[in-house]
């Protein structure tokens, strides 16, 4: 292979390619149309090709790879200081080539067919769940417009509805009975939709042994695991569970200057659906370690922090926890094993 470093601009239909044989100079400029890109890629050796991790990168990283080039992605958003002055499709490709240059900046993983099938039943469940609350909040402010009020809870709306619609007597006119009944089907379908993702994640789930480790530690399931393997991919490439809990975004943000250190709230950065995962295992570890009469030694922990700061500050806490907790079965391939609270 020789020293030559590929990066393409990716799009929907034209594809911007600059070509380099040495560090900071374009030896060759090229716009490609999507049907004629692995043409192009086959006809020359092989090589190290850039592209950023957006949509569809990893779909042509792999096509690439099978031609016998070298495919690294990088995170579009450290890409973004490298295109000087007015971005162009032109200056986006050099600003890869510029970026590549940068050896601290980590490269993403290129997924399998077999994760980026399980990140599309996610996707596919987020939007589904998305629609099936927005129809149930708009219940919920439609009936309270009529005087109606629901308790809290999502079960309780849809059997409330059905009730109103279906009693003559309830103070639901008429005239929106029959639309309000459709929603519920509606949020009916959703539910069941849903369910069907969740059977297809488990059948895929049994086919991963990585996925059958996560699940080994308290407020890890189904989703969580899946969703963990999918989008990480290869927990090696952090070289602890701190950097770990930071890609996540769970860590506190840092500002320091000179002998001032200032520690804030979570960073939030990375995978927001990770997040959010993990946050609600960490609201099952402490709802479960309320009712054990003898907790262990992580939910006698949790629950030592919620006594301090409430119960939202140890939810995070928790989240963080449970993120390094992550990277040490993963990293060693050994299941969770759950220690009795020291007397």
């Amino acid at each position: 292979m020789k020293d030559t470093t590929i990066a393409v601009d990716i799009a929907k239909d034209v594809f911007e390619i600059a070509v380099s044989d040495k560090p900071g100079v374009v030896t060759e400029k090229r716009r490609v149309v999507r049907r004629k890109l692995l043409g192009f890629f086959a006809n020359r050796e092989p090589a190290t090709v850039v592209m950023e991790a957006c949509g569809s990168a990893h779909h042509w990283a792999r096509e690439m790879d099978k031609l016998g080039h070298r495919v690294v992605l990088l995170p579009p958003h450290v890409v973004r200081p490298y295109v000087p002055r007015n971005k162009t499709d032109r200056s986006d490709a050099k600003g890869i080539l510029e970026a590549y240059r940068n050896k601290a900046i980590k490269p993403v993983p290129v997924k399998s067919i077999s994760q980026q099938s399980i990140i599309t039943l996610h996707r596919v469940r987020a939007s589904w769940s998305a629609s099936r609350t927005a129809r149930l909040n708009m219940l919920r402010g439609l009936l309270r417009e009529l005087g109606i009020f629901i308790p809290v809870g999502a079960r309780k709306v849809v059997p409330r509805v059905l009730e109103l619609v279906e009693d003559a007597e309830s103070p639901l006119p008429d005239a929106v009975r029959h639309s309000l009944h459709e929603v519920c089907l509606e949020i009916r379908d959703y539910e069941q939709r849903m369910r069907d993702v969740e059977k297809q994640l488990e059948a895929l789930s049994k086919q991963i042994p990585t996925v059958t480790l996560l699940r080994t530690i308290p407020g890890i399931g189904l989703l969580t695991s899946t969703a963990l393997f999918s989008i990480i991919g290869d927990i090696r490439r952090f070289r602890s569970c701190r950097h770990f809990a930071a890609f996540l975004g769970l860590t506190p943000r840092l500002r320091a200057s000179g002998f001032a250190v200032h520690l804030g709230r979570i960073s939030k950065q990375g995978d927001r659906y990770l997040r959010t995962l993990l946050s609600h295992g960490a609201r099952s570890v402490l709802l479960r370690a309320k009712s054990m009469n003898q907790p262990d030694r992580l939910r006698t922990w949790a629950l030592g922090v919620y006594a301090r700061s409430g119960h939202n500050k140890a939810t995070i806490a928790i989240a963080n926890k449970l993120a390094r907790i992550v990277w040490a079965v993963w990293k060693h391939n050994t299941e969770f094993k759950s220690y009795p609270n020291a007397a």
